[in-house]
């Protein structure tokens, strides 16, 4: 599948840019002139610009693999936010010698399996799961791209509930940028947020490394230039150590 890109340019390392769910490429308008080296952002299968297709993974590692053949990327460092997180990691499993490979708050769905949730009671968890599975759904009725083929896949696919055993898999330099803000949510959903983030540090896989940032999980659109900073520092330290 030929998926709809965008090349920002620039000299040197390759870095290949995936944005999250509902997303597209133009999420990285402002933070691609800040990376040291060259940026090619796409649009996921069935999103933006690009065709509709089937949400298979390995489908849509190939959409990737076929992108980096096209632009002349030669073994770039994949960049991440969200649902593109998770595919930095997958692409990185793919491909061990990538050189460093970043997600930017891709890690879990906030809906992920009650164990994952850390510091609050059980019963809280499953009653605030509860109400936040039931705003997903009313928010998804409204949202025609990507089409409901590709949302219901993800709702319940195991790698989109929790990345964290694909992480620990990866061999390659990997980064997970965390954010510590919630988004705007309901304040009885608040502590449901907080324990998803305790369990997350309670459970990274000791391979990933990580980098705290006091912004929320649109990071890249909130905070582009310290992002890329980031991304620049780990990146660079890759290839100076």
């Amino acid at each position: 599948m030929k998926l709809a890109a965008t090349d920002f340019g620039g000299d040197g390392q390759p870095h290949l840019l995936l944005h999250g769910l509902g997303g597209d490429r133009s999420v990285w308008e402002t933070l691609a002139p800040h990376l040291q080296g060259r940026a090619v952002a796409v649009d996921l299968r069935g999103h933006g610009g690009s065709p509709d297709g089937p949400w298979e993974w390995e489908a849509v590692l190939d959409d990737l693999d076929a992108v980096t053949v096209h632009f002349g990327l030669d073994n770039p460092v994949v960049v991440g936010h969200s649902l593109g997180g998770i595919l930095a990691g997958m692409w990185a499993l793919r491909h061990p010698s990538c050189p460093a490979a970043v997600s930017l708050d891709g890690h879990r769905s906030a809906t992920t399996d009650p164990a994952n949730y850390a510091g609050l009671a059980e019963d809280a968890v499953t009653e605030s799961l509860a109400k936040l599975n039931a705003m997903f759904t009313a928010q998804l009725e409204m949202v025609t791209r990507p089409d409901r083929s590709i949302t219901s896949v993800l709702r319940t696919s195991p790698e989109f509930l929790d990345a964290l055993p694909i992480f620990a898999k990866v061999t390659s330099p990997f980064l997970l940028v965390l954010a510590t803000r919630n988004l705007p949510v309901p304040p009885d959903l608040v502590p449901l947020f907080d324990a998803h983030r305790a369990g997350l540090r309670r459970d990274l896989p000791k391979n990933v490394q990580v980098h705290e940032i006091d912004a929320t999980h649109g990071m890249v659109s909130e905070q582009p230039q310290e992002v890329a900073a980031i991304i620049n520092h780990f990146v660079s330290s890759r290839f100076n150590a």
